[in-house]
């Protein structure tokens, strides 16, 4: 008898190295294997299942309080499910730490911008590839960033692409919401990850800047990056996406391509409604 990922993990005696889970379609980078996870007794996620194939752009929309962001945090480790698993390249995710998962190839740009405020713009992009290469990374005062030629070099290169080769030298906590989220793609993109997780990317943009940061994520796909947006700008949802997965009440409702999401009457009656896509 085959067993899921969600089955299996309840399994103590079993390896995890032993494991026969099941993987999906070949091409697949990420299975969410019926996730669950409730706090206090309510249900934030019940029977979340999808795949995300390699290459491929997939958004997660769905209405305030549905269930994303708990979703994101479950598959970059920062909670544990109730009930399921989570395998990204054939190796089950639940379990390991957040930077275990960062060091397989995940990385994550979150909602609120998390970059460090005392370094500069520059510095702030070269922890996380200093992290990736060393496996881990201290702050070090005693330690010099411009030793590291290769990847600063790097990093000026990867602020270009997202727009802020001006700000190098700006310290972080100086630069506008809309600024950090550029910092932040940029610090998730110069660990080139096979999987790159967004949460919100073009939230507390201007107009201008999210087309701008709608070209830069097409670029991105051009070079095969896998991706998981969570966005709530339609605009930007079907400007990039390939396939798009609608949680409502902790659930999927619906999965598809953005024409057989847009009409689909479930899609309108809980989230889309009367909004112009």
């Amino acid at each position: 008898m085959n067993m899921s990922v969600a089955e299996m993990t309840m399994t103590e005696d079993v390896d995890s190295e032993e494991r026969n889970f099941k993987r999906g379609t070949p091409n697949t980078v990420l299975h969410i294997d019926d996730v669950h996870k409730s706090f206090a007794g309510l249900h934030a996620l019940s029977d979340v299942d999808l795949e995300v194939r390699e290459g491929e752009t997939h958004a997660i929309i769905g209405p305030n309080g549905a269930g994303k962001s708990t979703l994101l945090n479950v598959c970059v480790g920062r909670l544990k499910p109730d009930l399921g698993a989570v395998v990204f390249n054939g190796q089950v995710l639940t379990g390991k730490s957040p930077h275990e998962i960062n060091q397989l190839g995940v990385a994550r740009v979150f909602q609120t911008p998390e970059v460090f405020p005392d370094l500069t713009v520059l510095e702030n992009v070269m922890v996380p590839a200093l992290s990736r290469r060393d496996g881990s990374f201290t702050l070090n005062p005693f330690r010099r960033f411009s030793s590291e030629r290769a990847i600063r070099e790097e990093a000026e290169s990867v602020l270009e692409s997202v727009g802020l080769q001006a700000q190098l030298t700006t310290h972080a906590s100086n630069m506008s919401r809309g600024d950090k989220r550029r910092l932040e793609l940029a610090m998730g993109l110069i660990q080139h990850p096979r999987l790159l997780l967004l949460d919100e990317p073009t939230a507390g943009m201007a107009r201008h800047d999210t087309n701008a940061t709608i070209d830069l994520l097409m670029k991105i796909k051009e070079g095969g990056m896998t991706k998981v947006i969570i966005e709530h700008d339609m605009h930007v949802v079907f400007s990039l996406a390939d396939r798009i997965s609608v949680l409502a009440g902790g659930r999927i409702i619906a999965q598809g391509t953005p024409d057989e999401v847009k009409n689909n009457p479930k899609v309108k009656e809980a989230y889309l409604g009367e909004e112009q896509v």
